[in-house]
C-alpha cells in the first residue's frame, strides 16, 4: 500500500524523536507564546487605564470647546469663530500644571504674530515669499524675546493665519486675538469652576502604574533570588528600568491636582490632602533607582553564586509588600503606618540575612534595602533624618556578620554600598 508523501519544506516537517529525548524546540515555542499573550493582556489593560486616566480632560475640552464657539459666536458676533475653540483645547493639552501659563503664552503669541504679520503685509504686499520672510521674523523675534516652544509656535501660526487670510478676510487682527483670550479663558473658567477634576483621584490614577510596577519588580527579584533563578531576575530589572513614562505621568498628575486645588474653589478643601503625594514624587523616584540597582546586583550575585541566605528575598518581598500598602493608604487617605511598619520589617529581615553572611553582591543589596526602605520612609511624609534614625534602629545590633554581641567600645556599623561596575 502506498504511503502519502509528506510534500511540507524539510524545516515545516515535525520528526519524531527518540524515546527519552525532549522537544526543546516546543518547550521554547511555547514559552514565547505565553509571554506574548502575557504582553498582549498588559498592553490592553495599559490602554483602557489610558483612556479612564484621560477621559476627564476628553470631556473637559469637548465642553471648553462648545463654550468658546458659542460666546464667540453668539456674544461677540464672530461670523467664523474658529480661533476661539483652538485655543481653549489648546489651552486644555497643554501639560497638566501649565493651563494658566498656556493661556498667557497664546495671547502674547498671537499678540506678536499679528503685530508682524500685520506690519510686514502692509508694508510688503502678500505672497509667498512674504509668508516666508513673516514667519522666519515670527520665529526669531520670539525666539530672542525668549519666549517658550509655545509662544513661538502661536507666533508662527499666526502669522500665516494674518498673511494668507488677509485679502479675504478684513480685520481679522482683532477677532484673532479676542477669539485667543476667549478661548484661554473659557478653558481655565471649565477647569477651575464648571468641571473641576478631583485632584486626589486624577493622582491616584497617575500613581498606581508607578507604585503597581515598583512593587511588582521587587516580588519578581524576590522569588527570582528564592529559586536561584537568574533569567527571572534579569526581567525583573529590565521591566523596572522601563518607567519613565510612569513616572512622567505621576509627576505630570501632582502639578496638575496643585493647580486644579489652586483656582478651583470647589477643590481648596483638597490642598491639605495633596501634601503627602507633592513631597512623595521624588522619594519614590529615588525607591526606583535604588531598586534597581537592588536588583541589578542581585542578577550578579545569582551569577556569582554567592550565598542568599533566606531572610534576603523576604526582606525584598517586605518592601514590595511597602509599596503596595503606600498606595493603598494614600488613595484611602490614611496615614501611611502600615507602609512605614513594613519598611522597618524588611530593613530588620535585612538586617538577619547580614548575620548569617553575604558576599560582595549581597551586602549591596542588604545596603539598597535599606536605602529603599529610607527613601519609602520619606514618601510616607517621615523627615530624612527621622527616617535615617529609624532604619538604623530596625537594622539592630545584627550589624555585623558574625551575629554576635558587638567588642566594648567599637560600635557596630552597618554595610554600605560597595562602588558598582
Amino acid at each position: 500500500m502506498a504511503v502519502a508523501r509528506d510534500r511540507r519544506l524539510p524545516f515545516l516537517r515535525r520528526k519524531r524523536l527518540r524515546e527519552g529525548l525532549v522537544d526543546v524546540d516546543e518547550a521554547r515555542i511555547a514559552e514565547a507564546m505565553d509571554e506574548l499573550r502575557h504582553r498582549s493582556r498588559a498592553t490592553w489593560h495599559d490602554r483602557l487605564h489610558r483612556v479612564r486616566t484621560s477621559a476627564g480632560l476628553a470631556v473637559q475640552a469637548g465642553l471648553a470647546a462648545a463654550l468658546a464657539y458659542l460666546v464667540s459666536h453668539r456674544l461677540l458676533k464672530n461670523p467664523q469663530p474658529v480661533f476661539a475653540p483652538i485655543s481653549a483645547v489648546g489651552t486644555l493639552a497643554a501639560s497638566v500644571g501649565q493651563r494658566f501659563r498656556r493661556t498667557v503664552e497664546l495671547i502674547v503669541g498671537v499678540a506678536i504674530g499679528v503685530l508682524l504679520g500685520d506690519g510686514l503685509v502692509y508694508v510688503l504686499g502678500t505672497g509667498a515669499w512674504q509668508l516666508g520672510l513673516v514667519v522666519t521674523a515670527a520665529i526669531l523675534l520670539s525666539i530672542f524675546a525668549g519666549a517658550s516652544v509655545a509662544v513661538v509656535i502661536q507666533a508662527a501660526a499666526t502669522a500665516v493665519l494674518i498673511v494668507t487670510l488677509s485679502p479675504s478676510t478684513k480685520n481679522l487682527e482683532v477677532p484673532r486675538f479676542i477669539d485667543a483670550a476667549v478661548g484661554g479663558g473659557i478653558a481655565l473658567l471649565v477647569t477651575a469652576v464648571l468641571l473641576p477634576l478631583n485632584p486626589l483621584r486624577v493622582i491616584n490614577r497617575a500613581a498606581r502604574p508607578a507604585l503597581n510596577l515598583l512593587s511588582d519588580q521587587l516580588q519578581a527579584c524576590a522569588e527570582a533570588l528564592r529559586n536561584r533563578d537568574r533569567h527571572a531576575a534579569q526581567q525583573a530589572l529590565l521591566r523596572l528600568r522601563e518607567n519613565k513614562e510612569e513616572l512622567a505621568a505621576l509627576s505630570e498628575a501632582i502639578e496638575g491636582a496643585k493647580e486644579t486645588a489652586t483656582i478651583s474653589p470647589a477643590r481648596w478643601h483638597r490642598r491639605s490632602e495633596l501634601t503627602h503625594y507633592a513631597e512623595a514624587a521624588d522619594p519614590i523616584d529615588r525607591a526606583m533607582r535604588n531598586s534597581g540597582t537592588l536588583i541589578r546586583r542581585s542578577v550578579t550575585l545569582i551569577e556569582d553564586e554567592e550565598p542568599i541566605p533566606g531572610p534576603m528575598p523576604d526582606a525584598i518581598s517586605h518592601l514590595a509588600e511597602s509599596v503596595h500598602l503606600l498606595r493603598q493608604e494614600f488613595a484611602a487617605g490614611e496615614e501611611p503606618q502600615k507602609a512605614r511598619e513594613r519598611s522597618l520589617r524588611a530593613v530588620s529581615e535585612a538586617s538577619r540575612a547580614y548575620a548569617e553572611g553575604v558576599g560582595f553582591s549581597g551586602s549591596v543589596v542588604i545596603a539598597q534595602i535599606r536605602t529603599a526602605a529610607s527613601d519609602l520612609m520619606v514618601a510616607s511624609g517621615i523627615d530624612q533624618e527621622e527616617a535615617n534614625r529609624l532604619i538604623r534602629q530596625a537594622f539592630g545590633e545584627r550589624e555585623q556578620r558574625t551575629g554576635g554581641p558587638p567588642d566594648q567600645g567599637e560600635s557596630p556599623k552597618p554595610p554600605t554600598a560597595p562602588p558598582v561596575g
